[in-house]
C-alpha cells in the first residue's frame, strides 16, 4: 500500500479559496485530514463545496476537523469524539473562550494492510491540550490497527504534548516548520505514524505565494507505506 495523505489546517476556507484548490489538487491526496474546517450556517453544505473545488469528497468529520476521499478511497468503521477542553483560557491579562473540540478517523484497506487515519486539532489551554491528546489517543487506540495521527497540535516540539507523542511509540514523520504560511518559524502541526507502517513527509508542489495565500498555515503532504 502506497498512501498520499494531506494534513492542512484550511483557516476556515476563509482566505484565497482559489490558492487552496490550486495547493490541494497539485497535492493530489487520496486523502485529505483537515482543520478548522467551515463551519456554522450551512456546515455540510460548504464543507461538500469545498470538497468539490479539490476535487475530493467529504465523507466524515467533527467539530471542526473534516476528512475527505479522493473517488475510489472508501473509509471505513468512521468514529468521531467531541473532546474536552477548558471554555476559558487566561494568559496573563488576556481572557479568551475556546469552543469544543474534536477529532474524527475512519480505517483504510488496501489489500492485507489496514490503516486508521486521525486528524486533531489541539487548543489554546496548555494543560488543557494534555486532556485533549489523551482523548484523542483513546480514539486511535479504538480502531485496533496501526494509524496515522495528523493535525494542528498549538505546541512546539518541546512542550509536553510532543514527548507524550513520543511516549506512545509513534514515528514523527518530519520536522518542517508549519506556521505562519508567509514566513515559517513555527512548528504546530504534525503527522506521528503507528509502527510497523512507515512514512514520510513530501515535498509540497505548490508556489510560495499559493500556499501564503491559501492558509495561514502551511500543509504536510505524507506518504505511508505499508
Amino acid at each position: 500500500m502506497t498512501l498520499r495523505v494531506l494534513s492542512y489546517n484550511v483557516h476556515r476556507w476563509g482566505d484565497d479559496r482559489t490558492a487552496l484548490a490550486r495547493v490541494v489538487r497539485a497535492c493530489a491526496p487520496d486523502v485529505m485530514l483537515v482543520q478548522e474546517a467551515p463551519t456554522w450556517f450551512g456546515t455540510r453544505r460548504k464543507r461538500r463545496a469545498m470538497a468539490a473545488t479539490f476535487g475530493l469528497r467529504y465523507v466524515a468529520a467533527s467539530a471542526r476537523n473534516a476528512i475527505l476521499v479522493a473517488d475510489g478511497i472508501h473509509l471505513g468503521g468512521i468514529r468521531g469524539r467531541r473532546i474536552w477542553r477548558p471554555f476559558v483560557r487566561r494568559r496573563l491579562n488576556f481572557v479568551a473562550t475556546q469552543l469544543p473540540g474534536g477529532a474524527v478517523g475512519g480505517v483504510l484497506q488496501a489489500g492485507p494492510t489496514r490503516l486508521a487515519v486521525v486528524v486533531c486539532h489541539l487548543g489554546l489551554h496548555p494543560r488543557g491540550r494534555q486532556h485533549e491528546l489523551a482523548q484523542v489517543l483513546r480514539l486511535c487506540r479504538s480502531f485496533g490497527t496501526p494509524y496515522l495521527l495528523a493535525g494542528d497540535l498549538n505546541e512546539e516540539p518541546d512542550g509536553p504534548i510532543w514527548n507524550r507523542l513520543t511516549a506512545e511509540g509513534l514515528t514523527d514523520l518530519g520536522d518542517a516548520f508549519t506556521f505562519s504560511s508567509s514566513n515559517p518559524h513555527k512548528r504546530i502541526d504534525t503527522a506521528q505514524l503507528e509502527p510497523p507502517l512507515t512514512g514520510h513527509l513530501l515535498p509540497v508542489p505548490a508556489t510560495h505565494e499559493d500556499l501564503a495565500a491559501a492558509s495561514d498555515h502551511l500543509p504536510l503532504l505524507i506518504q505511508v507505506t505499508g
